[in-house]
């Protein structure tokens, strides 16, 4: 029978502290806090940091993990190990140390529809003294411009619009001479010619009358499937008439 006696619970033992490396590293780690010999106790430390890495193959993908490693021992023992490591050893002030304060840039556009990175541009546009590259500059402000309108409206603007504004935002230095062309998200398809002309004059349009050669439903001549024009199925005018049948049959062949 089992001694129920020495068996351990994790009720009863302390916290593990690293999940990921598990219980045995950390008892390993216990062991080199108990070891006197500094010597033979950097050299379990080697030993340990090995197997650590073994456990934790996806570390190698990341740069000097070999760094984290020694981190990560020095953390699982409690920063209480005395062991020479070649990386700087980390402190129990430096891991609670809340990082700075990362300043968020403060850009406050004139023109809030347009976003900031237009006043860029348009700026740039002013300075340059080339004709052609600042009528460049014009032509793709003014696409950009229409492009925004079209992303936030459910209309299209129209290109005296565009160029109101821009003259108004640039007092009047630039001008553009082209017609820039932005598809909204609401245009139908019917100009594509992928598509044939829409629906009603594609496929549907042989699908007239179901199967119909001449009148009904099935009807070649006259009323449900009348191939003579008499009654409910007569072939030749009357009832049954199979003496006709016989005799045309004998003509044909």
């Amino acid at each position: 029978m089992l001694n129920v006696e020495n068996m351990e619970y994790n009720t009863t033992r302390n916290h593990l502290i690293m999940k990921e490396y598990g219980r045995h590293i950390q008892k390993m780690v216990e062991y080199l806090l108990s070891i006197k010999d500094k010597e033979e106790r950097q050299r379990n430390a080697y030993a340990v940091i090995e197997l650590m890495g073994f456990l934790n193959p996806h570390l190698k993908n990341v740069e000097d993990f070999r760094h984290k490693l020694w981190d990560h021992l020095f953390l699982i023992s409690d920063f209480t190990l005395d062991v020479e490591s070649p990386y700087p050893i980390p402190t129990r002030e430096t891991l609670k140390a809340r990082p700075e304060r990362l300043t968020y840039p403060k850009r406050y556009p004139r023109f809030n529809h347009l976003g900031k990175n237009i006043e860029v541009v348009i700026d740039k546009a002013l300075k340059e003294e080339n004709p052609e590259k600042k009528q460049g500059f014009a032509n793709a402000i003014a696409y950009y411009m229409k492009l925004t309108y079209s992303n936030w409206h459910k209309e299209l603007v129209h290109d005296d619009a565009i160029q109101s504004e821009l003259s108004s935002i640039t007092k009047g230095e630039l001008e553009f001479n082209n017609r820039p062309f932005v598809k909204h998200r609401t245009d139908n398809r019917e100009d594509r010619d992928d598509y044939g002309g829409g629906r009603s004059g594609g496929y549907r349009k042989n699908f007239g009358g179901r199967s119909n050669s001449g009148g009904g439903r099935d009807n070649r001549g006259g009323g449900r499937d009348n191939r003579g024009g008499g009654g409910r199925d007569n072939r030749g005018g009357g009832g049954d008439n199979r003496n006709s049948n016989n005799r045309n049959f004998k003509k044909r062949y």
